[in-house]
């Protein structure tokens, strides 16, 4: 398996509740991390790619985040192992499915060339960029055993996602096994099961990424001052949750619809910005209105304030095939016969499912997530009949049209 190390640009879209207030008769922390250095600048300037790059990853995450939000329900993805996973894909569209897929993907005008270069130079530009943060990038495709697959699509992928190629023979059980283990792997254990046990006969290549992030506060929380606490839902129900309390300064900003405030790990180069609705507002209608304009906005304006912040304790998992959202962000040809993946196959494919599965753990010492997005393609076999529903039949003469019996199947006879 190819794993990188990378202090990468992992989105944290957590719009978990949190109490702020300006600080009074506050709780104590524990402090920052010992021998942590702060984090104030990256190694070198962005190029106008890498710039547009950042950009379109974050006018994805916020369409995807528009479309997978359900009231009431929870929900935990990352825009970034998405977007990497279908940008492998991409490699291999071509026509009105590449360009589907970069309009839903949020790269406006830019070139392939310019993508998968820029994915591959930002990822080594941060590579390292916060020693105390771990962040793991991990690409990995797979193929059937026999499947033709262009050489030049396997060279991009390689090149500019790192990622690990093997052929593997899908009706062998141990193939499903051999995957999942990789995704294992790359999440340090939290996400399994990615492709099911049994690969299904249509399957003809599975295009994977997985990221893994663990990072400590900067400022921690003192487990001490872990209070049982109401938390009131936007249906007006409470229940008990683990409220952890900490008073230090923060950046922090507000506005008639939220306060905000940015909690640094580490050497503060990654941080959680967690946006908290204004009373008489809900966290899905601003969950709806959010856009990569104000993100961008609300990145700017914060400035530290003396706060005080309750922040639940809380673990979750969460899994969502993607079908639908991609298919509402303009992604529509891919997932069916009207597919053109001509760049990645000489036979017929197109994509089945993309689905991730996530998982997060917020506690008083930081913070720990893993995501694993799989793109599964499967090869065209034709238009199919399968009579396994009740159906009408006939028996006539051709020639003359006369039928000479005519029928109707409803319940078949037992076997």
């Amino acid at each position: 398996m190819t794993r990188r190390k990378r202090s990468g640009a992992l989105l944290l879209l957590v719009f978990a509740p949190v109490l702020l207030a300006p600080a009074g008769c506050g709780e104590s922390f524990t402090g920052p991390s010992e021998g942590v250095d702060e984090i104030t600048e990256l190694p070198r300037a962005l190029s106008p790619a890498e710039i547009e790059l950042i950009a379109a990853s974050n006018r994805f995450a916020f369409g995807l985040l528009a479309q997978a939000n359900r009231p009431g329900d929870n929900l935990f993805l990352s825009p970034l192992s998405a977007s990497m996973a279908l940008g492998m894909t991409m490699n291999g569209a071509a026509g009105e499915t590449w360009n589907q897929m970069r309009d839903a993907l949020g790269f406006g005008s830019l070139a392939e060339e310019e993508i998968n270069a820029s994915y591959q130079s930002l990822l080594e530009l941060l590579v390292g960029l916060d020693p105390s943060v771990e962040t793991a990038i991990g690409n990995s495709v797979w193929t059937r055993q026999g499947f033709p697959v262009h050489a030049e699509f396997l060279d991009a992928v390689r090149e500019a996602f790192g990622a690990e190629v093997a052929e593997l023979d899908f009706a062998n059980p141990s193939a499903s096994a051999r995957i999942n283990e990789w995704v294992s792997d790359a999440t340090r254990g939290r996400i399994e099961d990615i492709v099911p046990e049994a690969i299904p006969s249509a399957v003809v290549m599975y295009l994977i990424n997985a990221i893994y992030f663990k990072g400590s506060w900067t400022l921690q929380f003192d487990p001490s001052d872990t209070r049982d606490e109401s938390f009131h839902l936007d249906d007006g129900s409470t229940r008990t949750v683990p409220l952890m309390n900490l008073r230090s300064d923060f950046p922090y900003q507000e506005s008639d619809r939220f306060q905000a405030v940015d909690l640094p790990y580490g050497g503060r180069a990654f941080s959680m910005t967690v946006l908290l609705p204004q009373r008489g507002v809900s966290v899905d209608d601003l969950a709806a209105s959010l856009d990569a304009g104000e993100w961008e906005d609300i990145a700017a304006g914060f400035r530290d304030r003396d706060l005080q912040v309750s922040l639940p304790r809380f673990r979750m998992a969460y899994e969502r095939t993607l079908n639908d959202d991609l298919h509402a962000l303009g992604m529509v040809d891919a997932f069916g016969p009207a597919a053109d993946f001509s760049r990645l196959s000489p036979a017929g494919v197109w994509i089945s499912e993309v689905k991730q599965k996530s998982w997060v753990d917020v506690n008083e010492e930081g913070t720990e997530a893993a995501a694993a997005t799989v793109v599964t393609v499967v090869e065209s076999a034709g238009i199919e009949l399968r009579a396994d529903r009740p159906f009408l039949f006939f028996i006539r003469e051709r020639l003359s049209g006369t039928i000479l019996f005519a029928g109707k199947l409803a319940t078949p006879p037992e076997s």
